[in-house]
C-alpha cells in the first residue's frame, strides 16, 4: 500500500494557496485538496531562499506567518524524506478541531463531549 499523508492547517494550507496561487486564503478551496509533494517540496524551498520581506508580500502569508512558515516547510521536509509520498492532502482544519467534532457526533447530549474538551483544555492537548 502507498504511504498517504495528510497536513492540517498551518504550514501546509500556506503552501497549498500558494501552489493554487490564489490572491488571498480561501479556506475552501484549499480544505480537501490534493498536491504532489514534488510541487510542495518546490514552494518549500522558493520560500526558504526568500527574505522575510519577501515572503511578507506574498498572499497568503503576511507579517505573522513569514519567518514561522520557513520552520514549518523543514519540518514538511523532513517528514517527505521519511515517509515519501507521492501526494499530500491538505485539511483546513486542525487536529483538536477534527477530535472535538468526532466526541460531540458521538454523544448527542454532549455531556461525554464537554467533559473530554474539559479534559483537554486541561492537558493542553
Amino acid at each position: 500500500d502507498p504511504i498517504r499523508l495528510l497536513g492540517t492547517s498551518g504550514t501546509v494550507t500556506t503552501l497549498a494557496s500558494l501552489h493554487l496561487e490564489l490572491p488571498q486564503y480561501d479556506r475552501q478551496a484549499v480544505d480537501g485538496l490534493i498536491v504532489d509533494s514534488s510541487d510542495m517540496r518546490e514552494i518549500s524551498v522558493k520560500l526558504s531562499h526568500m527574505s522575510g520581506p519577501e515572503r511578507r508580500q506574498l498572499p497568503c502569508i503576511g507579517d505573522d506567518r513569514a519567518n514561522l512558515v520557513v520552520a514549518g516547510c523543514a519540518i514538511l521536509e523532513s517528514i517527505l524524506d521519511i515517509w515519501p509520498s507521492q501526494t499530500l492532502g491538505v485539511a483546513d482544519r486542525g487536529i483538536r478541531e477534527g477530535i472535538l467534532r468526532s466526541l460531540m457526533a458521538a454523544d448527542a447530549d454532549g455531556d461525554r463531549s464537554r467533559a473530554a474538551l474539559q479534559r483537554m483544555r486541561e492537558q493542553d492537548v
